[in-house]
């Protein structure tokens, strides 16, 4: 994109694609915002007035703007993201920006039964689906009390409920509901909300890994804006209220196999 620049964060493996003009006001941090739920809540955050700062694998370049930052950032390299995070708000502070919300989207899924699973997978899900959400909150937290901001985790259905061919991502997205939980019993006398959104079947990629996808039918899966609504909804109850935890569900729910 003409006018953009491209440099790599001191010190971490991420590169920023940043275009200096007309930024200022509130700063927002996506991750997963390459594709799929992520791109879609970073593209609402956008129309909200935020400008977002988008972590993702990959980008395509064509898509940073004034308001929206992609910032290529693998987040299973867990002990980067606390230079990543020094960095993104340093970068804020120059623009004139306030952090006032972190998502903590990104997310990895390996199906199949327990112990079919490879340890490499566990490992992966472990650092990206609930590593990198706490690492991420503590790193952001105390400017987010500063900016009376939000922490939204987009967690899962199966944090609720038996998860065969699914224990260990579910184990996780249970403990991302936990602890958020725990995160909005310190935060909440300081003005911070913390949220959970737990989506059922999306039609994402997360099923790459499986040998099912979701069911074609509109009212088999949700789609990724779905997710982005309930984030809007979330953001905009007036000020003193919040919705802790919003579940999202298709009216059926049925899966097709590859």
């Amino acid at each position: 994109m003409e006018g953009t620049v491209k440099k790599r964060m001191a010190g971490s493996s991420a590169e920023l694609y940043s275009n200096a003009d007309n930024r200022t006001g509130m700063a927002a941090v996506v991750t997963g915002a390459s594709r799929g739920i992520g791109r879609a809540i970073a593209d609402r955050l956008v129309t909200m007035g935020y400008h977002v700062y988008g972590i993702g694998k990959s980008f395509d370049e064509r898509i940073a703007s004034d308001t929206l930052t992609p910032i290529t950032f693998d987040l299973t390299e867990t002990e980067k993201i606390q230079t990543l995070s020094k960095e993104l708000l340093r970068t804020m502070r120059e623009h004139g920006e306030q952090c006032a919300l972190l998502v903590n989207n990104a997310g990895v899924a390996y199906y199949g039964l327990h112990e079919e699973v490879a340890a490499g997978g566990i490992s992966e899900m472990v650092r990206v689906d609930l590593e990198a959400p706490m690492l991420l909150s503590r790193s952001f937290l105390r400017v987010l009390r500063e900016t009376k901001g939000s922490i939204i985790n987009i967690s899962s259905v199966t944090a609720l409920e038996p998860s065969p061919h699914a224990a260990a991502y579910g184990a996780l997205k249970a403990g991302l509901l936990s602890f958020s939980r725990s995160l909005l019993a310190e935060n909440r006398k300081y003005g911070v909300r913390v949220m959970t959104i737990l989506p059922d079947l999306t039609d994402t990629s997360l099923y790459r890994n499986a040998d099912f996808t979701p069911d074609s039918a509109p009212d088999c899966h949700l789609e990724p804006t779905d997710v982005a609504d309930a984030v809007e909804f979330a953001l905009t109850r007036r000020e003193g209220i919040m919705t802790p935890e919003i579940l999202l569900r298709p009216q059926k729910n049925r899966i097709q196999k590859k």
